[in-house]
């Protein structure tokens, strides 16, 4: 078996938990890259890196070595798991997320069950979950950030200036010109991120949907709108000060308001490793304190 392993390299605890696993991995003969941050970190050379396609916008090209591996282990938090998708792109591999964060809905085993998760691992008892990500495109050749987001794509005023204006379409008709502070676009497995903490709704990761949630919009009977993931969203937007930003899953950029942007389901899924009995539902109930 040949693992990658990623991981938040300005936590303490986060190293200990790598140093860990590595020594855990050692032990069963299990294969390890490393990402390139982990290894500058820890000075590690005799263990080859994982190569860092983050800046590639379209399919990456796999290589031998990226071909041969299993799985993909991220250590952090949520924060760390997106990250991680983002450099393991479309090479179909699946990743397990430990968490060493705060809520923790994708990185979501607890370094105490790391020993047994990673033995039911090896012995192949787990399952995998594919999660939809969106796409964004714009019409000018503006976009230096890897395109593809699990959790959302946002599309923020700039500090401290006026509310932005938004104009919305949806499949070719227009939907709504939105007043607001911004407007966040949020798959399923985002819909517990930024969408939930500006009141849009809790989706169910299997569900082939999306949600358009506006940020402190200016009139009250503008409410979030769920529609199917396969539809297409057009973006036009306008600011007081001629730009915007855009944020790809935390990935920020300052565009202009003539970049018009185009946001679909992306051509490929996200694998996640579910093990045990750990599940959306109920992780609902233990860290959204559902019923207490």
């Amino acid at each position: 078996m040949t693992i990658a392993l990623f991981g938040n390299t300005m936590k303490s605890e986060t190293m200990t938990e790598v140093s860990h696993i590595l020594e855990f991995m050692k032990r069963h003969d299990v294969k390890v890259l490393l990402s390139q941050e982990l290894r500058q970190e820890l000075n590690i050379r005799d263990l080859p890196a994982f190569p860092d396609a983050t800046e590639n916008t379209d399919a990456t090209e796999n290589t031998d070595e990226t071909e041969l591996i299993d799985f993909a282990v991220s250590v952090g938090g949520d924060g760390t798991f997106l990250t991680t998708a983002s450099i393991i792109g479309d090479r179909n591999i699946p990743i397990l997320g430990i968490n060493c964060g705060h809520l923790g809905f994708l990185a979501d085993v607890q370094t105490r069950d790391v020993d047994s998760i990673m033995r039911q691992l090896i012995d192949g008892q787990y399952t995998i979950e594919q999660r939809s990500l969106l796409r964004v495109s714009c019409n000018k050749d503006n976009l230096i950030m890897a395109p593809f987001a699990l959790n959302e794509v946002s599309i923020l005023k700039q500090g401290f200036s006026s509310m932005i204006s938004i104009e919305a379409t949806v499949n070719g008709q227009l939907l709504h010109r939105y007043h607001a502070d911004g407007l966040v676009i949020a798959t399923p497995t985002g819909s517990t991120a930024y969408n939930l903490s500006i009141g849009g709704p809790l989706i169910v990761p299997q569900s082939k949907v999306m949600v358009l949630s506006p940020i402190a919009t200016h009139s009250l009977t503008v409410r979030p709108l769920v529609i199917p993931e396969d539809w297409k969203i057009d973006l036009k937007v306008q600011g007081r000060y001629g730009n915007y930003m855009i944020s790809v899953d935390g990935r920020s950029q300052i565009l202009s308001d003539e970049v018009q942007l185009h946001i679909e389901r992306a051509p490929y899924t996200v694998k996640l490793v579910q093990i045990g009995e750990n599940s959306f539902l109920g992780s609902l109930r233990t860290k959204l304190n559902w019923g207490k």
